[in-house]
């Protein structure tokens, strides 16, 4: 804590999301009785602060700042239980003690950005800031693209803590203050080892924007100092970062601070709560400050005598044995008592979550690291989700899906969970629409999959569920588009179909706004893909088009949605494409043949759940056409018989003499093997089950010279390498068994000499007891 003899206030320098610190906070604030408390924080924000004693604001959450005009601008300012500021702020508020915040406010800092981005040529990002986000373990930690250095590992800590001889900052941060929390004196400490880190620490390297945007926020810090010294208040706490508590302490002269603050530019910003989760205050969830162990540290905060190792232990325990791994009361006794001799020799007070997790993996896990994984994501991580109340302010989007949410059953979670929907039943039904109409609006909160275990039928859906706080930017963003889900997703969809410029982009977007059952959505989608459609000449285009409509046409009944729609665009597309393909498969390269490969191969399949006679014909032609030699791409015309044969429109007989023709002696064996892979169209079970068309390629690889075998062997081996293990392998065993037709081998005559063999033979009788 600040000598009040030396300054009007009293200064103390936290670092965000610590117990240990939280709880020196609360004794000596108490000690304090402050008439004032300063918390370093967005002043955009302080009409928030209001919520706070509100029971329905359950941490961890993040105050939100934005830019209401482009959501893209935002700052999150997240609080757990065990953070200084939130039980500073609390203890405050329930005191009703005057309480402000007093970093540069963000309308401030988004101007600041803008610049700075023009300037590097770098798009506008999200700012994901904390009231620690730029003071994690009391470093500032500058914005992506500041290029700043502050410690061996981005932390200023880190020269204390290697100097202690830790491994880094956070581990020497954890031990000597959020694991102990058992001073008053624990303040002035932090302000004398900030001070030394500030002057005799390596210069960091930082780019002039950061320099400046680092001023800026301690000049206004010191001027909110001196306007609460001005009002008054004799007891005045600041609550701030550990790293400014060294030019906080140092009030120099009001005049240059406010000439450094004058004339800052400023924008429009709005503030709100909203839910955040222990992952998202990890390091590992890709955000600028938190801490490696939210769940550790929340055991910490709750443990309030000396029993948390047998606590934690505990609930290692019963996680074990919840997955199915041995854990006895026995393993749990030995790893207390490892992990309490390992503190022992490392001069600690208590073990802490280095100790533990040695236990554990000595003693229950035997030294293997897999086990520890789940420790790791379940209890030193954690999957707490925040709650926000409902009078929080929030964008009528957000208000709409948060009543579908609860109408649906459909909770949102930090943990990823599968959702299997039966679209028979009416509210799966409309859980797969609300879904659909959040991926429209880029809102990612479920992910459908493709193909799984409980994907039974065309009336199934399996979605992988997961909220992540920053989806709410998204809702931001999302609500110009209307007010409601299914208002904004409309939107959304007419207008991504004014500004498409592909014939396959408009038709999975006809797709999508079928499945979010959006119907004032689907006259202008249908028309704008109708309008591109006529102009089309692109072939692959027009083939690209037709598979999203036909999964329409095929599936629309089963999901209830009127799919007649897309009949006559499917009888326009599919005429056309079966035209123009032979002509665009006429002077293919092997590259271009192999992704013309892919699009019919994808068109044929779609076509045949289709189950359309009068589409079927016309693509039938044009693979007839296709399949005739010399007329396109040896890779495209061998995939076009193949196709041909398993449709049954070409006998096996025929199939056989196209083989024949196209894999002759006399024929060039780059286009022969190019033939040879488009119709084997990476399956071998038309080889190992038709005689005849085995014995074609045999004889072919067998007449090959040996330039030829060695010129081609690449391209076989890329044919017969896409076949499935059990593929190669029988057809591995069906070539090594003699042909049909060859001749039986002969006996093989002996070549030894009997008459010295029927020597042996009284001792061989006399050994095996066998009489005359």
């Amino acid at each position: 804590m600040a000598d009040s003899s030396a300054t009007p206030f009293h200064l103390f320098g936290v670092r965000h999301h610590g117990p240990g610190c939280a709880r020196s906070l609360l004794r000596a604030l108490e000690e304090l009785q402050p008439d004032c408390l300063l918390v370093e924080g967005p002043p955009d924000g302080e009409e928030m602060l209001a919520l706070m004693l509100a029971e329905d604001l359950v941490p961890p959450v993040a105050l939100l700042v934005y830019n209401p005009d482009d959501a893209r601008e935002a700052a999150f300012y997240p609080f757990a239980a065990f953070s200084p500021e939130w039980n500073a702020l609390r203890f405050a508020l329930e005191r009703q003690i005057p309480t402000r915040f007093i970093d540069l406010p963000a309308a401030y800092q988004f101007a600041l950005e803008r610049p700075a981005e023009e300037e590097d040529g770098k798009a506008t990002e999200t700012t994901e800031a904390t009231p620690e986000a730029d003071d994690e373990a009391g470093d500032e930690a500058m914005p992506p693209d500041s290029g700043e250095d502050p410690g061996p590992s981005g932390d200023p800590l880190d020269w204390l803590g290697r100097a202690a001889g830790y491994g880094d900052g956070e581990a020497w941060w954890n031990h000597m203050v959020e694991e102990r929390g058992d001073s008053l004196e624990l303040f002035a400490a932090i302000r004398e080892a900030m001070s030394s880190v500030r002057s005799e620490a390596p210069p960091r390297v930082r780019t002039a924007s950061a320099e400046r945007r680092e001023a800026l926020r301690e000049a206004h810090m010191r001027k909110c100092l001196r306007q609460a010294q001005k009002e008054g208040f004799q007891r005045i706490a600041v609550v701030c970062g550990a790293w400014h508590v060294p030019p906080l302490a140092e009030m120099p002269p009001a005049k240059a601070d406010n000439e450094l603050l004058k004339g800052l530019a400023k924008i429009k910003v709005a503030a709100t709560w909203v839910p955040w989760s222990y992952h998202n205050l990890s390091f590992s969830s890709g955000y600028g400050a938190g801490v490696a162990s939210p769940g550790w540290y929340e055991h910490l905060w709750q443990s309030t005598g000396d029993d948390r190792a047998i606590g934690w232990l505990a609930r290692a325990a019963r996680l074990f044995r919840a997955d199915g791994l041995d854990c006895s009361s026995a393993h749990i006794i030995e790893a207390v008592r490892l992990a309490e001799a390992l503190a022992a020799l490392r001069e600690r007070p208590q073990p802490g979550l280095d100790e533990l997790d040695e236990a554990l993996r000595t003693v229950v896990c035997m030294g293997d690291d897999a086990p520890m994984q789940l420790i790791r994501r379940q209890m030193i991580v954690g999957d707490r989700l925040g709650r926000t109340p409902e009078t929080a302010p929030a964008v009528p989007l957000q208000r709409d899906l948060a009543q579908q949410q609860k109408s649906l059953r459909l909770k949102a979670e930090a943990t990823q969970k599968t959702l299997d929907l039966d679209l028979r039943q009416a509210n799966d039904l409309a859980r797969s629409h609300l879904l659909h109409r959040l991926n429209l609006l880029d809102i990612g909160w479920g992910a459908l999959n493709k193909a799984g275990r409980s994907a039974k039928g065309s009336f199934h859906e399996l979605w992988t569920l997961q909220w992540e706080p920053k989806l709410v930017i998204a809702v931001i963003n999302a609500s110009r588009w209307g007010n409601s889900v299914r208002q904004a997703a409309c939107g959304r969809a007419i207008d991504r179909a004014q500004t498409a410029g592909s014939l396959p982009e408009l038709s999975e977007l006809v797709n999508q706004v079928l499945l979010a059952d959006l119907e004032e959505a689907i006259a202008p989608v249908s028309l704008a893909l109708e309008n591109l459609a006529a102009v089309a000449s692109d072939v692959q285009q027009l083939m690209a088009a037709v598979p999203p409509l036909a999964n329409v046409a095929r599936y629309g009944n089963v999901r209830q949605t009127d799919a007649s729609m897309v009949e006559h665009l499917l009888n326009s597309l599919v005429p056309r494409a079966a035209i123009g393909l032979p002509g665009a498969c006429s002077t293919l390269d092997d590259e271009a043949a192999q992704t013309m490969r892919e699009h019919i191969v994808t068109l044929h399949q779609a076509l045949r759940l289709l189950a359309r006679p009068n589409l079927q014909e016309v693509w039938q032609q044009a693979l007839n056409r296709l399949a005739q030699l010399g007329s396109c791409h040896g890779l495209i015309c061998g995939l076009a018989s193949r196709l041909l044969f398993d449709e049954q429109l070409a006998s096996t007989e025929q199939t056989t003499q196209c083989m024949s023709q196209a894999l002759s002696v006399g024929n060039d064996p780059a286009p022969a093997a190019a033939w040879l892979e488009g119709f084997l169209n990476q399956s071998g079970m038309v080889l190992l089950h038709d005689p005849q068309l085995w014995a074609m390629v045999d004889d072919w690889l067998s007449n090959l010279s040996e330039d030829g075998f060695t010129r081609e062997l690449p391209l076989l081996r890329r044919a017969f390498s896409a076949f499935s293990m059990p593929e190669r392998r029988q057809l591995g065993e069906r070539a090594a068994r003699p042909a049909a037709g060859s001749a039986t081998p002969g006996p093989v005559e002996a070549d030894w000499d009997a008459t010295r063999a029927e020597e042996v033979l009284p001792m061989l009788r006399l050994l095996l007891g066998v009489e005359t």
